[in-house]
Formats: structure tokens, sequence, C-alpha cells
């Protein structure tokens, strides 16, 4: 047993101190082997006395995941399945419940749920707190323990215990299904365009080069402007929040990483040319808004491209790094944070938009019907003056959109009120 011991502690050392293609870390190689040999004394008491027989790769496994996720909450172990599901999730196609979520105080964290998707239908919301799957605590789990028991068979059901704000907590029936995530969506509101974008994928860019080619063809010289509404939308993929901001900036920076040494610095730079020719923008954001989404509402932001509106979003500002480790999966590490053109870290602190405005629900108020000029007795008639013509006029969405969703008419109204300021102006 002795010597076991010691051939797994001198295996261990020399991986650590001998390290392929990593820079060299300063400290005691004395203090890292005995840290190391007691490693190792644990490994090897554990495998003879546990009370049940546990093979070998799984402590290993669970000693590197719990390494990676003591770090903080994204750095993680991917074994070969979800390494593989995580491919396949960028490909915009996966199995699951549709939330994004994050390890907060031993609870699992909704950062959002993912548009038209079982979670979406029925009612999980960002900010939620699961702190039970099927009446199993969540709390002393892993996230990926988490996400692995979220997972399962398509047509098989989870039920979730959820905790909101100060209501008491209570359960979510979900029904697994195959999670089709199509990132863009748009539709015409008036002579608005309104690009919605769920998350970021290999999709996501064309998706809105698309969307606006078909504004273009169908509004001509009445397209006034763009809603981009990044609300709930969890991230992605860093190359396309990045040319999703190149698509409506001319030039400048568009966004910066910096890591622990200075030769892991990137800065990404927009290059010429703007999609809608400086038509105004107005992007939603709220509480749900992370990563790639941050990214989008910083640069244009910044640049003053574009007015942010909604609520201050998630402040997930860190850039992890996947790093295959042949058959036994990856690793995903935490290795940079974002910043915003001006400078500005996201990380922890988020975007906080232009203009304040909140989750809310309009209803119309009948009233007594009041009076006017053309009521009073003896009031002169008005004279007709002649039309002129002014260009094209912004068209009004249904009432009933301000009544569905306040923020979205909240931005609606806003550009519309750019389109018409800026025709007088020329006028």
């Amino acid at each position: 047993m002795r010597f076991a011991k010691t051939a797994v502690a001198a295996a261990i050392c020399a991986a650590v101190l001998l390290p392929t293609g990593a820079k060299a870390q300063n400290g005691d190689d004395e203090e890292i082997f005995r840290q190391l040999k007691v490693f190792a004394d644990v490994f090897e008491r554990v495998r003879a006395e546990y009370v049940e027989e546990v093979s070998d790769e799984t402590l290993i496994e669970a000693a590197i995941q719990g390494m990676l996720s003591d770090l903080d909450p994204h750095s993680s172990y991917l074994d070969a399945d979800s390494f593989n599901d995580m491919q396949v999730q960028t490909r915009g196609e996966f199995g699951g419940l549709g939330i994004e979520v994050t390890m907060e105080n031993g609870l699992v964290r909704v950062v959002s749920p993912i548009d038209d998707t079982p979670a979406f239908r029925a009612g999980v919301e960002a900010g939620d707190l699961i702190t039970h799957l099927d009446g199993e605590p969540v709390m002393g789990l892993e996230l990926s323990e988490a996400v692995d028991m979220m997972r399962g068979p398509v047509g098989t059901s989870l039920t979730i215990t959820v905790r909101r704000g100060e209501e008491e907590p209570f359960d979510i029936s979900i029904e697994r299904d195959i999670i089709t995530v199509q990132s863009v969506r748009s539709r015409q509101e008036g002579n608005i365009g309104y690009v919605r974008v769920t998350a970021f994928n290999e999709q996501t860019t064309s998706g809105v080069e698309e969307a606006i080619a078909e504004f273009e063809e169908e509004l001509g010289e009445n397209f006034g402007g763009i809603v981009l509404d990044l609300r709930n939308n969890p991230g992605g993929l860093l190359d396309q929040a990045v040319s999703v901001s190149d698509a409506f900036l001319e030039r400048g920076e568009i966004v910066s990483t910096r890591g622990r040494y200075e030769e892991d610095s990137s800065r990404y730079n927009a290059r010429s040319g703007d999609l809608v020719d400086g038509l105004p923008i107005v992007v939603l954001i709220n509480g749900g808004s992370a990563s790639a989404s941050e990214i989008v509402a910083g640069a244009l932001q910044d640049h003053r491209r574009a007015i942010v509106m909604g609520t201050k979003s998630f402040g997930k500002g860190s850039v992890q790094t996947v790093m295959p480790l042949g058959s036994a999966g990856a690793m995903r590490l935490t290795t940079a944070r974002y910043y915003t053109p001006s400078g500005r870290s996201i990380q922890a602190k988020g975007i906080d938009p232009d203009i304040l405005v909140e989750r809310a629900r309009l209803e119309t108020i009948d009233g007594p019907a009041g009076r006017s000029e053309a009521d009073l007795r003896g009031s002169l008639e008005a004279e007709e003056a002649p039309v002129e013509e002014s260009g094209p006029q912004a068209e009004n969405a249904p009432q009933d959109q301000a009544l569905e969703d306040y923020q979205l008419a909240r931005a609606l109204d806003l550009l519309r009120g750019l389109v018409l300021y800026s025709q007088r102006t020329v006028n």
C-alpha cells in the first residue's frame, strides 16, 4: 500500500511540475510536493476504506471538478458527454429544459429561460432560484451535477422547486424536449424593425443580416430604425457578439479582454460599414442579459450608436476558454475579463441602461368624454390648410402592444419620436 501511495504521489507531482505548453509557475517545489502527497494519501485512503468501492476514474474526475468549480461559478470540468453536449449547443440544438443557469450560494440561479422552450412556456423567469429537482435538494451539488439531473430523455418530466423573490417556494413541472434555438426572430412594428436575439450561436449574425435585409426590402425609405431586443439573452459565442456589434459600427473598439498576463490580452475592432446606415437603434436589456449580450449593449452604448433601455444586466463579464483533454473531455477555465470600449469592466457590474424602464403592465382607463373648443357655442369653424408632403410618417403599433410588453412599447415610442424629430429637422 505504501508503494502505491508513493507511486501515485510521484505521478501527480510529475504531472504538475512538468507542464506541457503552460507558463512556469513560481513557488516552492518542495511545498507543492508536500501538498500533493496529502492529496495522494487521501486518494488512497478513499480507495481502500470508503464504504462502497469507487472507481479511480470517478475519484479523479471529482477531484478535478472540485478544483475547477471552487475557482468561480463558470470554471468546470466537462466529461466526454458534457463536452459533446456543449459543442452541439453552440450549433443551436440540444436536449433539455431550455434554461441558462449558474450556481449562487449553493443553489441554481436561472440566468435566463430560452424563448419558446419548455421552461419558458412553464413560466420559469430570469432570477429564479431552483432549490430542489424532483424533490432532491440542490444544496451540496456541483453545477454540472445539477445540470445533469435536469437533462434526460425527451418526453420525461422534471419538477423543479422555485424560490422567487419574497414568494413562498413553489413547484413547476416541465417536460423535457429537444431545444432548437432559433437565435434571431424579427417582425415589423409599423415602420420600425424589431429584432429579438435569444442567444449568440453560429446562426446569429446571419439571422440579424437577413432580418434587416427584409426590413429594407419591405419598408424601403419608410424604414425608421431598429429595436434590438437582448432581454433574457444568456450570451454565447464571443465571435458572434463581436460581429453583431460590428454590423452597426463604422469604426472603433468593440470589446477587449484582459487576462493574467499581458500577452493574453486582446482587442476586437469594428470594420467600416453600418448595416442600417446610421438609423436610430434602441437596445433592450434586463437582468437576464448576460455575457455576449452585454458585450453588444456595452459596445453600442459606449460608441453612442444606440440608446440602451430596460434594467441593469446580469454582469457576467468573464471569458471562459474550453481546453480539450483528449478522450477525457475538456476543462472550461476562466482566463480573462471583458471590458467595454470605454474601459468599463462588465464583471459583477453589468450594463446600466441609459433609460431605466422596469417591467410594468398598463391598462386603458375609460373616463367621461371631455369638452373641446368645438363644443362651445359660437366657436369658429376651422379653415383647412393645404397639406404639404413632408416625407414618410411614423406608423403606430397596435395599442395592445403597450399592454403586453411595456418595455418594448417604450422603446418603440422613443424610436418613433427620434424619427419624427429627424424628419422635422431635415424639413
